[in-house]
């Protein structure tokens, strides 16, 4: 039987992850979650969301990683692409951005795949996600692993933990382009 796999999960924020990390947690999965959000504006906002997501990870006993906040880099990144609405291609760059340098710090640092909860929010498109999860695959060699986190209860279970954890929910995914 091979040995469970050593998952670094990309959270964006403590309510679309908080789910996923119960049932980590409670399926003894070895999961660490990584913050990895350059795209988050303000400061504070990024600071807020920060605080979060080190909170759920407190409470269920996961690892928890920060990555550097490189909101210049996000910004080069997006250039030229301020104007794009909500799903269009200044997410692909931003996903891609994101995802690549988790997996890069996943290659370096012994695990085994990456997860993401960035296509848990309604306001995201999956396919989108995938898709620049599997571009920065294919460019680092890290497995993208899928996981569920809007199906067969998941969201449910993400409102209510919400609302047991008190958790901050912001009004906007991060990004302010301009």
């Amino acid at each position: 039987m091979p040995a469970p796999q050593k998952i670094l999960l990309l959270s964006c924020c403590a309510p679309c992850s908080c789910a996923v990390i119960a049932k980590a947690a409670e399926s003894g999965m070895k999961m660490t979650v990584v913050f990895y959000n350059p795209n988050i504006r303000p400061e504070t906002e990024y600071l807020k969301r920060l605080e979060e997501n080190k909170r759920v990870c407190e409470n269920y006993k996961i690892s928890f990683i920060e990555l550097e906040y490189d909101n210049p880099r996000w910004c080069e990144a997006v250039r030229g692409l301020e104007d794009e609405p909500e799903r269009g291609a200044r997410c692909s760059v931003c996903f891609h951005l994101r995802l690549k340098r988790v997996m890069e710090y996943a290659k370096a640092n012994g695990f085994d795949a990456v997860a993401s909860v960035l296509g848990v929010s309604r306001y995201k498109n999956l396919e989108q996600v995938n898709a620049a999860a599997a571009k920065a695959s294919a460019e680092t060699g890290v497995p993208y692993v899928h996981i569920e986190g809007r199906k067969h209860g998941m969201q449910e279970l993400r409102e209510k933990l919400i609302k047991k954890l008190n958790l901050y929910s912001q009004n906007y995914c991060g990004c302010k382009p301009r």
